[in-house]
């Protein structure tokens, strides 16, 4: 769970989804783990059989509350069986999402796509942190906050802002000074204000590690939230072709790469495509953002009839199926954990999830 929540801290994910341990405890001894998109009663079986007691999948099992569990449905069931089998189910979805090399990245990677960028930058995630530091420890609490992730613009990293000024206080009596005496005068010290950029997922840990390497005992510092985008956080992502592509020709390549047995789409517009924006799993939310990023080509899933009326001949949508646009997310996972546990039995499920068939 560590590894994935480092990936993709669950604080990223929308406010209706349910990320995290779905059925089990967080200190279960896993011995294998079944990947998925899903999770079915017929997963539930594949992982019995092939000896794995821990599901990790992209959609939750339980994503709304749950008043009893009496086998009425196949979500009852299958955490009537999940407990009873001492079997693991934990869903990371929308926070996978939402992070750059994520789900949308992976669509990109199939499709050739370069100069990817994401098409939504999410608000609400950055804050800036303010700290006074007397100036011979500076360095130390610097590089302690940007060990703990702190600094972060883009592809910059160890970022900060610095100005030198006075700072006074004066030591209570039952006080331990790092300058000064207990009960003694006020202090006039040269110190400097340190400015770092700091995340909704890893604040609370830079703001420890810079308590941690300042010397005052009452450390000075305050944690502003921001209205920046953040550029690496949020929904969809765009990226431009190698070589452009005929509206046919665009469709066909989906088709391949995304092993898609049916796309719905709008009209062709006629103009040659050189940029396609994408979003997996329900992405009509960011029509408008692919039309004004001026992609030629919205992939994505899940659109209504009259949403597509909303293209209004200005973008090609194709709308491959909810399932072929995140069928890869698994692959996601298998990445994660064989990097961090190279020599632990890691499966990807054998089987399909998607309950839509196609007749054509």
């Amino acid at each position: 769970m560590n590894a994935i929540e480092a990936f993709a801290p669950p604080v990223y994910q929308e406010s209706y989804d349910n990320c995290g341990l779905q059925v089990g405890e967080p200190t279960a001894t896993v011995t294998g783990v079944l990947i998925t998109l899903d999770v079915t009663e017929e997963i539930l079986d594949e992982a019995v059989a092939r000896g794995c007691n821990m599901i990790v999948a992209h959609h939750p099992l339980i994503f709304g509350g749950i008043k009893r569990i009496t086998g009425r449905t196949a979500t009852e069931r299958i955490v009537a069986r999940a407990i009873r089998a001492d079997i693991n189910i934990y869903a990371a979805h929308t926070n996978v999402d939402n992070v750059h090399n994520g789900v949308n990245a992976k669509i990109a990677e199939k499709l050739g796509l370069t100069n990817t960028r994401i098409l939504a930058p999410k608000g609400g995630v950055l804050y800036k942190l303010y700290t006074y530091v007397p100036v011979a420890a500076a360095t130390a609490v610097r590089d302690a906050m940007f060990a703990a992730g702190a600094g972060h613009i883009s592809r910059y990293s160890e970022c900060s802002f610095n100005t030198t000024g006075t700072g006074t206080f004066r030591p209570g009596s039952d006080t331990n000074p790092a300058i000064g005496e207990a009960g003694g005068p006020r202090e006039a010290v040269e110190e400097t204000r340190i400015e770092v950029l700091v995340t909704a997922a890893n604040r609370h840990a830079v703001v420890a590690a810079m308590k941690r390497a300042h010397p005052y005992e009452e450390v000075a510092y305050e944690v502003i939230a921001l209205a920046n985008d953040a550029t690496e956080i949020g929904a969809g992502m765009i990226g431009t072709l190698p070589t452009p592509l005929t509206e046919t020709e665009t469709l066909q390549l989906i088709a391949s790469q995304m092993k898609a047995a049916c796309i719905r789409h709008t009209r062709f517009t006629g103009e040659a495509v050189t940029t396609i924006a994408l979003c997996g799993g329900s992405g009509s939310f960011l029509l408008r953002n692919a039309i004004a990023a001026g992609a030629q080509v919205f992939l994505t899933a899940d659109f209504k009839y009259h949403q597509f009326f909303d293209a209004e001949d200005r973008i090609l949508i194709a709308d491959i199926g909810h399932y072929e646009s995140e069928q890869y997310t698994s692959e996601i996972f298998e990445t994660i954990l064989k990097k961090s546990f190279p020599n632990f039995a890691i499966l990807l499920s054998n089987l399909s999830t998607n309950p839509v068939k196609y007749f054509c």
